[in-house]
């Protein structure tokens, strides 16, 4: 298993842009992916889940991947994170 946190630095956080950057990222991925926020996880996979996350700016996200090709994973989507979602 592989893990990382990282934090929202957009100033809209997750919304439907951004989660639906982080479902098409996950799913070219063999893992299990999972974001955890404030004890609730949701299936990277899902942009139903990731949206009712409800991540706003500053909240702290962890990324958590299982499987063959977890490390890419999470790489991946962490990448998305500190990119800010192509966002100003």
């Amino acid at each position: 298993m592989e893990e990382r946190d990282v934090s929202v630095c957009n100033s809209l956080g997750i919304h439907a842009r951004p989660a639906s950057m982080i479902v098409q990222t996950a799913q070219r991925f063999r893992s299990n992916i999972e974001l955890e926020k404030d004890g609730l996880s949701a299936d990277a996979k899902s942009i139903m889940n990731v949206m009712m996350l409800a991540a706003a700016e500053g909240s702290r996200v962890r990324i958590r991947a299982e499987g063959k090709d977890e490390g890419e994973a999470v790489e991946a989507i962490a990448h998305l994170f500190e990119s800010r979602f192509n966002e100003k």
